[in-house]
């Protein structure tokens, strides 16, 4: 459930969606996105996510660092192992009172290409630290432009080296729309254009969360940080930054069969009743 510019296997994918209050915004939309890349190709490979959001900057990656395993706490909660879990650019003018049409910045293991305008995406590759930068794929880029207009596209550049280190990916966003959750998971791992006919394998969870939510909503999370590093084992975590974002509570399901290529989406009024019926996986979004 990811695009890659190159060659690559992805596996284990956690996918969230939620909302929280943001001090300054108010409503914002929460993006949780991780999972276990293998890079296939002989040089750098990058991941790309669309996102139906307006003026997303560097500010809107929070910083996971302290918490390294808040999805994957996700999961233990809607799965616990005892129940038999199974494995899992510089230099652009910005438009008037928005950010840049592409901006270049390191988030975690990452250098992050953001860009309102994919078709900038190959020129600004030129500012990417060699060991990361990837080739030019027009096409692809090119694709996003058509079927993705008016969306962040958010292209994650690492090597080889760092591909299994990384942190999960949390970002919060002003939404297109407050009605509807939308989940990015159009699938291609070539570095081709997505097949939008295509059926394809899945191996994932697509979880869910809401902002306040009610006792006898969803299973509530107890989140962990990992100090392995250290020798110190787990313990509870206080989040760091993504405290604001974190859900209490959350519901989802895992799939695994094969579907039709696509994003995910449920009415947010669904969400607040706790159906998950209504959560489908929809086809790309019109050229």
């Amino acid at each position: 459930m990811c695009v890659s510019t190159a060659a690559s296997r992805f596996s284990g994918t956690v996918l969230y969606h939620g909302q929280a209050r943001h001090p300054e915004h108010g409503r914002v939309h929460v993006l949780g996105y991780q999972n276990t890349a293998v890079n296939l190709a002989s040089g750098p490979n990058a991941m790309l996510l669309h996102v139906p959001a307006t003026g997303m900057t560097p500010a809107n990656f929070v910083d996971t660092r302290h918490c390294p395993r808040v999805l994957r706490d996700m999961v233990d909660a809607l799965a616990p192992p005892t129940r038999g879990r199974g494995p899992m650019p510089e230099g652009c003018v910005a438009a008037a009172g928005g950010p840049p049409p592409v901006q270049i910045f390191d988030h975690d293991i990452y250098t992050v290409v953001l860009a309102t305008d994919p078709t900038l995406i190959p020129r600004a590759l030129e500012q990417v630290p060699e060991h990361r930068r990837i080739r030019p794929n027009r096409p692809l880029f090119d694709f996003y432009a058509a079927r993705y207009p008016g969306h962040a596209i958010i292209v994650c550049c690492f090597d080889n080296t760092e591909a299994k280190s990384a942190n999960p990916l949390l970002m919060w966003y002003r939404p297109h729309s407050l009605r509807h959750f939308v989940l990015p998971a159009l699938d291609c791992h070539t570095g081709g254009v997505p097949d939008l006919t295509a059926h394809v394998p899945t191996d994932h969870w697509v979880i869910l969360g809401r902002d306040d939510p009610p006792a006898s909503w969803g299973v509530p999370v107890t989140y962990t940080a990992d100090d392995s590093r250290t020798g110190h084992g787990r313990h509870p975590d206080r989040h760091g930054p993504a405290a604001p974002y974190l859900p209490a509570r959350v519901m989802g399901a895992r799939f695994t069969s094969t579907m039709p290529n696509g994003d995910f989406t449920i009415p947010y009024t669904d969400v607040v009743r706790g159906d998950l019926s209504a959560l489908r996986r929809t086809t790309a979004a019109a050229a």
